[in-house]
């Protein structure tokens, strides 16, 4: 198995993309959700690539096995969003979480951003540690700010004072 190679988001990522994260959520955790319920999926560069914002992909042996999103909300403020590996890329050992992260966490300091919030399911604990691990602090909904781009699958929210 190939090491995965970290870099933005290209136009010839589109379907390897949404073969991932479709596949993670549908048949991984019977999440009942189609790209159509995520018009940014379709368009990644003007819902993402404005301001502040980002998308990264990691590839091996020619295929999409990780994604992360940085979305500008404004204020200094930023979602990370669409975070998904491959199965057979997660732990600690394969190191494609921690990378897409550090990638978008030096990224968000470069650009000035000064926090990030999430959004992610009750069912992704393995999410929720990882974050925590990271530093991320677990707050109510309420905390969230008002620009925040929240999905109708989220149940639990995240903040993390970057700069």
């Amino acid at each position: 198995m190939a090491a995965p190679i970290i870099a933005p988001f290209v136009p010839a990522d589109q379907q390897g993309l949404l073969d991932l994260i479709l596949s993670i959520q549908r048949d991984e955790y019977g999440i009942a959700i189609t790209a159509a319920d995520q018009p940014d999926l379709s368009d990644i560069e003007g819902f993402y690539l404005t301001g502040a914002g980002g998308f990264w992909v990691a590839r091996a042996d020619d295929r999409v096995v990780g994604t992360i999103a940085l979305k500008d909300i404004g204020d200094r403020q930023a979602a990370l969003r669409k975070m998904f590996v491959a199965p057979d890329h997660r732990g600690r050992a394969a190191g494609v979480a921690q990378t897409l992260l550090d990638m978008l966490l030096a990224a968000a300091r470069a650009r000035g951003l000064t926090d990030l919030y999430l959004g992610t399911a009750d069912r992704f604990v393995a999410a929720h540690r990882f974050y925590e691990k990271n530093g991320f602090v677990a707050i109510s909904p309420d905390a969230l700010p008002p620009a925040f781009p929240r999905m109708a699958v989220d149940t639990r929210f995240y903040q993390l004072i970057v700069a």
